[in-house]
């Protein structure tokens, strides 16, 4: 990638190539979304605390921007990104076209101090990796909400278009700024965006060609430009670092070694340096969680994890729990003989017809046929989509059935000890007789469990196989 950079300076090694300043503009571009979206997805857990913080997050991130960029432009001479990939900011000399290679080559040391960004140079870069950036993000975002919407639908021909921005007859101070805000966004900003754009691109040709020593036009207009650290400056930034800590005698004195860290003095150094190490951590972090998720291997260890996993059936509790328990059953068993010992409703006191789990789990427990469309309750029992459907709504065949005492073959066996008083009149050649008033048929209830499913039918999950 260095290659047509090298042809054109041969000489000079200082000079970063633009490919390596195209990929730290790219990091920097990323760090904001994806912070925001990171504080989105914890905002979902906390919103008391962070709803707020979500809302202004442009605002609060400028500040931490203006922070950390301060804090790494004085001590390192370049931003958070910058020293990432070993690049730094230094002043263009009025003398020579700005270069002194020679002078560089002899006393490097005295030139990184009279090349090093002053004050009033901080300030200036500031402007532009701060204030700029934001400034940039707050024009895209009011001409996607106020001018975007408005330019779809005249190009779309849509309906008649109704001009909801025109100044109200006796405008306020208010209505006004937005009224000339609006105009703004509609009638010039495009025109500066696109020779932002436009400048980026024709400076960004011109450092690749070695027309210029700026690679974008607002280091032009500050007077700074982008170059390599050397050797100098890694041995400027140690002695600063040894300076630092020996003045502040972090651990010298007797009783002052917690103390001494948590001092503002140290902590504020310590915690923007620690930057450093968190952006390459992060990233590499993040690449492994990228490959952890494509990979096979991650499923294969999850599935054989999930291999050796018993999970007992649920347990019916309520009335009917306590009747089990009461009769010297073990609550922990499967309820096998849920038919002999149903729940009972806790506002009717009435038994609930359930029925009992499947032998096998491609069985649907009510219908007692292969399940064709899968869907779950609440309870975490599985059921053909139309059987638990209808269950729920109290209109299933089987429920019908039982309530009105008939016999249905299908289920013959399961409902003969549930409705054997019946049984022994219809054995004697009697009707029979309505559960009605006496059962609940379980509607709205789980047809296992006989627990209440929360929502009715939209509480159904369907299950896709």
């Amino acid at each position: 990638m260095e290659y047509l950079n090298a042809l054109q300076s041969p000489v000079d090694d200082f000079k970063p190539s633009l490919f390596e300043l195209l990929s730290e503009q790219q990091l920097a571009a990323l760090l904001p979304p994806t912070l925001r979206y990171l504080l989105a997805v914890a905002t979902h857990r906390h919103p008391r605390y962070l709803l707020r913080i979500l809302n202004n997050y442009d605002e609060v991130y400028g500040l931490l921007s203006l922070v950390v960029e301060r804090y790494y432009l004085k001590t390192f001479g370049g931003s958070f990104t910058e020293n990432f990939y070993g690049l730094k900011r230094e002043k263009v000399l009025n003398i020579n076209g700005g270069e002194i290679k020679r002078t560089q080559l002899a006393v490097p040391e005295e030139v990184r101090q009279r090349l090093k960004l002053s004050g009033t140079d901080i300030w200036k870069n500031l402007v532009v990796l701060v204030g700029i950036p934001y400034l940039k993000r707050k024009l895209d975002e009011s001409y996607d909400i106020h001018i975007a919407p408005t330019a779809s639908l005249l190009m779309a021909g849509g309906p008649r278009y109704l001009n909801r921005d025109e100044l109200p007859p006796n405008p306020t101070i208010r209505q006004r700024l937005m009224w000339y805000y609006k105009w703004f966004l509609r009638n010039v900003y495009p025109s500066i965006n696109a020779a932002y754009h436009f400048s980026i691109l024709a400076f960004s040709l011109g450092y690749l060609f070695d027309g210029t020593k700026y690679s974008n036009p607002f280091l032009w207009m500050i007077g700074t430009r982008m170059r390599r650290m050397g050797a100098a400056d890694y041995r400027a930034i140690d002695a600063a670092s040894e300076a630092a800590s020996k003045a502040t005698n972090v651990g010298g004195l007797p009783g002052q070694g917690l103390s001494g860290l948590l001092h503002p003095r140290t902590l504020y150094p310590r915690i923007l340096s620690s930057l450093r190490i968190l952006l390459p951590t992060s990233i590499f972090a993040l690449k492994f969680l990228e490959w952890w998720h494509a990979s096979d291997f991650s499923r294969q260890l999850s599935r054989k994890a999930s291999e050796g996993l018993e999970l007992p059936p649920p347990i019916v509790s309520g009335m009917g729990l306590a009747q089990r328990v009461a009769s010297g059953q073990d609550p922990s068993t499967p309820n096998t003989a849920a038919k002999r010992n149903p729940p009972v409703s806790s506002i009717t006191y009435l038994p609930i017809l359930t029925v009992p789990p499947p032998p096998s789990s491609d069985l649907c427990p009510i219908c007692l046929h292969p399940i064709s469309t899968a869907a779950s309750c609440q309870t975490g029992y599985v059921f053909d989509y139309k059987c638990i459907f209808q269950w729920i709504e109290g209109t299933h065949e089987r429920q019908e059935a039982f309530m009105k005492g008939e016999k249905m073959s299908e289920w013959e066996e399961d409902d003969e000890d549930e409705a054997s008083p019946e049984k022994d009149g219809e054995a004697q050649g009697k009707a029979p007789q309505s559960r009605e008033g006496h059962w609940e048929s379980g509607k709205g209830r789980c047809a296992v469990t006989g627990r209440r499913v929360l929502g009715g039918t939209s509480g159904l999950r369907r299950i896709m196989v």
